[in-house]
C-alpha cells in the first residue's frame, strides 16, 4: 500500500508542475514588443538571480553541517530527509522567484492592451508559483514516505522550515532595505514619484520585491504545506482515538492527509480557470467546456468581470470557488477512509478551510482600501506621521482578535470531532488550497514589478494606473496569503507539538513546575527578540541605503534632470551584502533555542518554550503583517487622490506609516510563522536527545 500511495501522491504533484509548465509555455509565448520594458525586465530577473544564487551558496555550508550531525546524533534516515526537504524548499523559491521576473515586464506590455489582459498575465505568472510549489511538496513527501519510516519523515519538514527561514528573513531584509531608501529619499525628499528611474535604489527596490514577496513567500507556504502534511501524518499513524476500540488507524490515518493534500492539487488546478480564461490546455477542452458555463447568465456575468480586469473580483472567486470544491471533495474522501466516523473527519477538516477563508476575509477587511479600517488611517494623516502610525499599530492590535477566535473554535472543535488526528487534518485542509492561495499572492509583487517597469519606461499614465490598481489588489491578497500561513502555523504547531510530546512519553506539562515556568517565559520572549532583530537589522541596511542615495542625488551631477545615470549596482550590492549577513542571527536563534533549553532543562521545559512561542508568536505576526499591509494601502489610497493626493503633507505622513510597516508585514511578521514551526519540528526531530 505505502508504494502505491507514493505513486499516486507523485502523481498529483507531477500534475500541478504539468500545469505549471503548460501555464509558463503560455506567458513565454508572450511576446514583449517594447525594447525598455524588456531590458528592465531582463536587469531585474539577473539581479533576483543572482542574489538567490549567493543566498544559497551560504546556505549549503550549513545544510552539509546539520545533515551531518543529524547522521550521526540521530540516524541516516533523518539526515536524508533533512538534506532533501532542504533542497525541494530552496528549488521551489528558485524556480518560483525564476518565473516571476519572466512574467513582470510581460504584464506591463499586457496592461498596454487592457486590465484584463495584465490581470490574466499578472495571473498566469503566480499560478505558476503556487503550483510548482505545491507539485515540489507532493512529489518530495511522496519520495520520502516510500523511502523514509515516519519518524524520519519529521526531518524533511525541518530542511524545509530552515530554508524557509533564511529566504524569508534575508528576502525580506533585501527588499525592505531598498523600499525604505527609495520611499524616504525618493518619494518623501526627493518628491519624484515612486519607481522613477531617476533614483538609485529603484532597481534594488523591483529585484526586492521577487527576493523577499516570491522567493520568501514560496519557501514559508511551501514549509507550512508540507510541515501540516507530515504532522498529520505523524499523529495519523499511531492515532487510536477515532475508533471505541480504540484500534489505531496505521497507514489509513498517515494516507489521509496525503491524499487530502492532493485532493487540493487538483481542487487548485480547475479554480484557476475562474481567474483566468486563457489557459492553453490540449484539445481546447477547457475553452469548450467555459464556452458551455457561459450559457449560464451568472457565469457569463462572473467571467464578464474577470474579462474586464476586475481584479478583486476575480481573486476572491477563485479562492472561494476552491474552498467550496474542497469541502465536498473532502466529505467523499472522508467517508472512504473512515465510513461511519468520516462525517466526523469531515467537519474537523472543514472547520481548518472556513477559519483559513474566513482569516483571508478578515484580513482583507482590514487591510484593504475599500474598508473602514484603512480609510481611517489615511484619515489619521491629518494630523501627521505620529498619528498614522498609531492608528496603524491599534488596527493591528485590533485585527488579531477575530482570526484567534477562529483558530480556537477551529481547534476546540477539530479536537471534539477527531481528537488530535482532528486538529492536524484541520491544519492540512486550511493548507489544502495552497497552489491557489499561493497563486493570488504570487500575483501581488508580480503586479508591483509591473507598475515599476511602466514608471521606468516612461509609459502613458494609463498604463501605470492599471498596474496600480492591480497592484493595490496584490497587496490586499499577500496579506490575505499572510494571514492564511499564520493562522495555519498555529494549528499545524500544535499538530507537531502533539507529535513532540508523543515522541519524548511527555504526557502532561506542571506549569507549577518553576523550570516550565522559565521555558513558557523564555518561549514568549523568543519572538520579541527576533522580531527586534529582523528589524534591526532592516534598520540597518536601509541607512545604508539612504546614504548612498543621498550621496548619488548630491555627487552625480544631471540625476534629477535625466542627464546622469544612477548608480543603480551600488545600491543592489547594498541590500544583497546586509541581507546575507542579518539573516545568519535571527536563523541561528531558532535553531539552537529550543537545543539549549531540552538540553539544559528537560523535555518538560522544552515543552514549555514551545507553548510560549507559539502563543506569542501567531498574535504577533497576525498584528505585524496587518498593520503592516494597512499602512500600505492607506499610502496607495491618499495615492489615488484622497486627502490632497501625492505630495501633500498627508502623502509624506502616510509615507513615513508605510516605511514603519515594511519590514513589519515583509520581514519580521511573516518570519513568525516560520520561527514557531522551525523550533518545533526542531524539537521532534531531535526528541531522542531529550
Amino acid at each position: 500500500m505505502t508504494f502505491i500511495l507514493s505513486v499516486v501522491v507523485a502523481v498529483l504533484g507531477l500534475a500541478a508542475v504539468g500545469y505549471a509548465w503548460l501555464i509558463y509555455r503560455k506567458v513565454l509565448e508572450f511576446d514583449i514588443g517594447n525594447k525598455r520594458i524588456a531590458e528592465l525586465s531582463g536587469i531585474i530577473h539577473r539581479g533576483a538571480m543572482a542574489f538567490l544564487k549567493k543566498e544559497y551558496m551560504w546556505l549549503v555550508p550549513f545544510v552539509c553541517v546539520v545533515g551531518l550531525l543529524l547522521w550521526i546524533g540521530i540516524s541516516f534516515g533523518s539526515a536524508f530527509a533533512f538534506v532533501l526537504g532542504a533542497f525541494c524548499s530552496a528549488a521551489a523559491g528558485w524556480l518560483s522567484m525564476y518565473v516571476a521576473t519572466q512574467a513582470n515586464g510581460r504584464t506591463t506590455f499586457a496592461a498596454i492592451t487592457s486590465p484584463g489582459k495584465a490581470l490574466d498575465m499578472a495571473f498566469s505568472g503566480g499560478s505558476i508559483v503556487g503550483m510548482t510549489v505545491v507539485g515540489i511538496g507532493l512529489v518530495g513527501i511522496a519520495f520520502a514516505f516510500l523511502l523514509l519510516s515516519v519518524e524520519s519523515m519529521t526531518a524533511f519538514g525541518m530542511g524545509a522550515s530552515s530554508i524557509a527561514l533564511f529566504a524569508r528573513v534575508g528576502g525580506g531584509i533585501y527588499t525592505k532595505a531598498a523600499d525604505v531608501g527609495a520611499d524616504l529619499v525618493g518619494k518623501v525628499e526627493a518628491g519624484i514619484p515612486e519607481d522613477d528611474p531617476r533614483n538609485p535604489a529603484v532597481i534594488a527596490d523591483n529585484v526586492g520585491d521577487n527576493v523577499g514577496d516570491v522567493a520568501g513567500m514560496s519557501a514559508d507556504l511551501f514549509e507550512s504545506y508540507v510541515n501540516a502534511i507530515i504532522a498529520a501524518i505523524a499523529i495519523g499513524f499511531t492515532f487510536t482515538g477515532l475508533y471505541p476500540d480504540g484500534e489505531a488507524l496505521g497507514m489509513w490515518g498517515a494516507a489521509f492527509p496525503l491524499l487530502l493534500a492532493g485532493l487540493g492539487v487538483l481542487v487548485s488546478i480547475s479554480s484557476c480557470f475562474v481567474i483566468s480564461t486563457d489557459i492553453p490546455v490540449i484539445g481546447g477542452f477547457v475553452q469548450r467546456g467555459m464556452a458551455l458555463a457561459e450559457k449560464v447568465p451568472f457565469v457569463k456575468d462572473m467571467l464578464d468581470r474577470v474579462r474586464g480586469g476586475d481584479a478583486a473580483f476575480a481573486l476572491r472567486a477563485g479562492l472561494f470557488t476552491a474552498g467550496a470544491k474542497m469541502i465536498v471533495g473532502t466529505l467523499v474522501l472522508s467517508v472512504i477512509f473512515f465510513v461511519t466516523k468520516g462525517v466526523n473527519v469531515f467537519l474537523a477538516v472543514t472547520s481548518g478551510v472556513a477559519a483559513g477563508v474566513l482569516i483571508g476575509v478578515i484580513t482583507e477587511y482590514y487591510t484593504s482600501s475599500a474598508y473602514k479600517p484603512v480609510k481611517a488611517v489615511a484619515a489619521a494623516s491629518d494630523a501627521g506621521p505620529a498619528t498614522v502610525i498609531l492608528s496603524g499599530i491599534a488596527l493591528g492590535m485590533k485585527s488579531a482578535a477575530a482570526p484567534i477566535i477562529l483558530i480556537c473554535l477551529s481547534t476546540l472543535l477539530s479536537y471534539w470531532l477527531a481528537g488530535i488526528f482532528g486538529v492536524a487534518c484541520a491544519a492540512v485542509g486550511m493548507l489544502s488550497i495552497t497552489g491557489i492561495a499561493l497563486s493570488v499572492d504570487a500575483y501581488g509583487p508580480i503586479s508591483d514589478n509591473a507598475g515599476g517597469i511602466a514608471e521606468m519606461s516612461g509609459l502613458p499614465h494609463e498604463v501605470r494606473k492599471i498596474t496600480d490598481k492591480l497592484d493595490s489588489v496584490g497587496n490586499t491578497t499577500a496579506a490575505m496569503g499572510k494571514g492564511l500561513a499564520i493562522g495555519s502555523a498555529a494549528l499545524t504547531a500544535l499538530a507537531l507539538f502533539v507529535a513532540y510530546a508523543q515522541a519524548t512519553k511527555l504526557t502532561k506539562i506542571d506549569i507549577m513546575d518553576p523550570r516550565v515556568i522559565v521555558g513558557m517565559l523564555l518561549g514568549g520572549m523568543l519572538p520579541f527578540v527576533f522580531c527586534a532583530l529582523s528589524i534591526e537589522a532592516v534598520g540597518r541596511a536601509a541607512q545604508a541605503m539612504i546614504d548612498e542615495v543621498r550621496r548619488q542625488f548630491r555627487e552625480i551631477s544631471g540625476i534629477m534632470d535625466g542627464t546622469g545615470d544612477p548608480d543603480y549596482e551600488k545600491c543592489v550590492t547594498i541590500s544583497t551584502s546586509a541581507a546575507l549577513h542579518e539573516m545568519v542571527a535571527p536563523g541561528v536563534l531558532a535553531i539552537v533555542s529550543p537545543v539549549a533549553v531540552g538540553l539544559v532543562l528537560g523535555k518538560a521545559a522544552l515543552g514549555g518554550l514551545l507553548g510560549g512561542a507559539i502563543v506569542t508568536g501567531v498574535i504577533m505576526a497576525l498584528f505585524m503583517a496587518n498593520a503592516g499591509g494597512a499602512w500600505d494601502n492607506a499610502k496607495k489610497y491618499i495615492e489615488e487622490g484622497n486627502y490632497g493626493g501625492k505630495g501633500t503633507p498627508n502623502h509624506a505622513a502616510a509615507v513615513v506609516g508605510d516605511t514603519v510597516g515594511d519590514p513589519f508585514k515583509d520581514t519580521s511578521g511573516p518570519s513568525l510563522n516560520i520561527l514557531i514551526k522551525l523550533m518545533t519540528v526542531v524539537a521532534l526531530v531531535l526528541a531522542p536527545w531529550f
